[in-house]
């Protein structure tokens, strides 16, 4: 990429304290994660959206945490992308999956909802599935809970040792999208 492209980073999860260390928040984990290493902090707000801006290279990258509660993801992006005429294909969505082991991250594109509706709101919102997605595996919950208690939940002992450095490749695996493109990405995390 030699000429000045627009990124969007949108992590999901749910506005407010009493959500801040769940599961459901690690996409906004990783986008904080991102703002602590480039020494930013995600102090505008625009369209029901936490946002800040900063140069990597050549390019503009926006940080975005969408204050909408995880259900309606979608708008605040979407707004923000058209606003900052930010190209759907540049957009990388950090979230939880389920499906997916503690630790574990996968980067897709063009992928359907799967369940998550953070995803499902955004998909409706654009009318598409052509963006970027870094799932990070929160795993699937045991039978006796269920799913939503699970993701609104605390992490446990065990991940919260594992934590840090999922939330690290998350952020991590976003810069290398940008900077070396999907393919070189999903070999390296993948």
């Amino acid at each position: 990429m030699s000429e000045t492209e627009i990124f969007m980073v949108a992590g999901l999860g749910n506005p407010g304290e009493k959500y801040a260390r769940t599961r459901h928040n690690i996409g906004f984990m990783a986008v904080d994660e991102l703002a602590r290493k480039n020494n930013l902090d995600l102090g505008k707000s625009r369209f029901d959206a936490e946002y800040i801006n900063y140069k990597f290279k050549q390019n503009k990258i926006f940080l975005v945490k969408p204050q909408s509660y995880m259900n309606k993801s979608g708008f605040p992006i979407q707004k923000l992308a058209s606003y900052f005429k930010i190209d759907i294909q540049n957009i990388i969505i950090i979230h939880d999956d389920i499906d997916l082991v503690f630790g574990r991250i996968r980067i897709s594109k063009d992928r359907g909802p799967g369940g998550h509706n953070g995803i499902r709101s955004i998909i409706n919102c654009f009318g598409t599935k052509n963006f970027i997605r870094i799932r990070l595996g929160i795993a699937n919950p045991d039978l006796k809970n269920s799913v939503t208690g699970h993701v609104l939940g605390s992490f446990s002992k065990e991940e919260t040792k594992l934590l840090d450095g999922l939330v690290d490749k998350g952020a991590d695996a976003a810069i290398s999208i940008i900077d070396k493109g999907i393919s070189f990405a999903m070999n390296l995390y993948n």
